[in-house]
């Protein structure tokens, strides 16, 4: 064959390859397509995450709304106090759960100026307080408690050590003048804990949040607190490294559009612990049901 001949079928085949190139990318709709499902990591995000019902909840709903937009995302089990530092050291990206004017104030606080803290709350009905079983008819107020210190064996049962709200209460403590021990744990131990008194009707006292399931599974009532030491409604907010909006610049948009109500979040939840083993796939769930809501986040 001449050298010219050559030249024509290799040109030749070069083009028919192209071709077929084409036409295996052009005008297909397949649904694991790029635009659909990006095959690209648009970077890691590391997300606090602490052993809450809410914020389980939470953490694995962002988780799979992220994914599911090309993101890596991790979620750092770590306790109130460090999470905090490492949002200012730069370490951890965001810290979903911050509750004030009263409970996370302390941290507020310390590293205002070392991280960024949303001025919008994602949930806006939070309440905060000591709880007993409604049976206890004869408890209704905090003040009530150092004359019944016998009932409750002088323990407050508690949970993380570090979290706003046990700091809270060691404050509740001191202003009432309690003869009471505050005693560390973790939050499934205390709710366990609560849910073994109430089987057996017995005494026990403990620090409670709304929104959280064990009011829907157990009767349990907040103590009065005439002093208001606990605070009235609680609000709830994200907080982020200092950079992440101009490193993350869309899900920061995303975030601070974050909303959820009592119902919302109540489901959110259910669903989650319906699949504690693998909280992602209530999270999933959910998210597959509401996304119309979740579209409105990412406008």
């Amino acid at each position: 064959m001449s050298f010219r001949k050559i030249s024509q079928f290799v040109l030749f085949t070069v083009l028919i390859i192209a071709l077929a190139a084409c036409g295996s990318t052009s005008g297909s709709d397949d649904s694991g397509s790029a635009a659909d499902k990006p095959d690209e990591n648009k970077g890691t995000i590391t997300i606090g995450q602490i052993n809450w019902p809410e914020n389980i909840a939470v953490t694995n709903m962002w988780k799979a709304i992220l994914e599911d937009k090309g993101y890596e995302v991790k979620l750092k089990l770590i306790e109130m106090g460090p999470q905090m530092a490492a949002l200012a050291e730069g370490d951890l990206d965001v810290a979903p759960e911050i509750w004030l004017p009263v409970q996370d104030k302390s941290y507020y606080e310390e590293y205002k100026d070392e991280a960024n803290f949303f001025e919008e709350p994602w949930y806006d009905n939070g309440k905060v307080g000591l709880a007993v079983p409604t049976y206890m008819e004869d408890i209704n107020s905090i003040k009530d408690l150092n004359e019944n210190k016998a009932k409750f064996d002088g323990e407050i049962v508690g949970f993380e050590p570090g979290a706003g709200t046990m700091l809270v209460t060691e404050d509740v403590i001191k202003e009432y003048g309690l003869d009471y021990e505050l005693v560390d744990s973790s939050t499934p131990v205390m709710i366990s804990s609560i849910k073994s008194a109430v089987e057996q009707e017995k005494p026990i006292v403990a620090p409670l949040w709304k929104p959280h399931y064990v009011f829907s599974e157990v009767d349990l009532k907040f103590l009065e607190d005439p002093k208001n030491t606990f605070g009235g409604v609680e609000k709830i907010y994200m907080a982020t490294r200092e950079d992440f909006s101009s490193d993350f610049e869309e899900v920061s948009k995303w975030m601070k559009n974050f909303k959820l109500n009592d119902k919302q979040l109540g489901k959110l939840m259910v669903y989650t612990k319906n699949n504690e083993d693998n909280p992602i796939k209530g999270a999933q769930k959910w998210v597959e049901e509401n996304q119309d809501l979740i579209d409105k986040w990412m406008k």
